[in-house]
């Protein structure tokens, strides 16, 4: 397996098996911000519209390929004000069902990770859904639990359900 950061082109070419690996995920029960049944024309357009993001540098997309098919994915959103530039979210990682149990997960988001120190982050955060397994993955890697928000957001299938906020200090400046 290996993993490719994605520019705006590539991310292009990549928009149909990304929007396949969204489905699968959404068709999952995961919680990435879609309510299952997740139409595949609704993944396409989601991850087209993160083409410009990316060519302008305010994120960067990493896939996992299995031969020639995207298996997972991770992804920075860098904020754009200036006395938050020393830190970044990370959204979005996603592995298909069939690639889970190996690693994958990890191994996307220890790329991202190491890519934000390499552009000068040193503080990093996310938020995931309280009790998923994701959240077994951040603690496991070390990232420090902030605090939970009640119903935050519906799960897949509608139900309002709780999510805690993580973050990790990649590098000290």
């Amino acid at each position: 397996m290996t993993t490719t950061r994605l520019d705006a082109g590539r991310l292009m070419d990549r928009v149909e098996e990304l929007a396949d690996l969204l489905v699968d995920t959404v068709d999952g029960g995961a919680s990435v911000g879609f309510l299952a049944p997740l139409a595949r024309a609704e993944a396409v357009d989601w991850w087209r519209g993160r083409v410009p993001d990316v060519a302008g540098g305010r994120s960067a997309v990493w896939a996992a390929h299995d031969g020639d098919r995207v298996v997972g994915t991770v992804g920075l959103v860098f904020p754009d004000k200036a006395n938050s530039r020393h830190r970044a979210e990370l959204v979005k990682l996603m592995v298909h069902r069939d690639a889970r149990g190996q690693g994958l997960g990890r191994r996307l988001l220890t790329v991202a990770e190491q890519a934000a120190v390499a552009a000068g982050i040193t503080l990093l955060h996310l938020d995931t859904e309280t009790g998923s397994p994701a959240e077994h993955l951040y603690r496991s890697a070390g990232w420090t639990r902030a605090g939970v928000i009640p119903d935050y957001a519906a799960s897949p299938h509608g139900v309002l359900r709780p999510t805690t906020l993580y973050y990790k200090h990649i590098a000290r400046g």
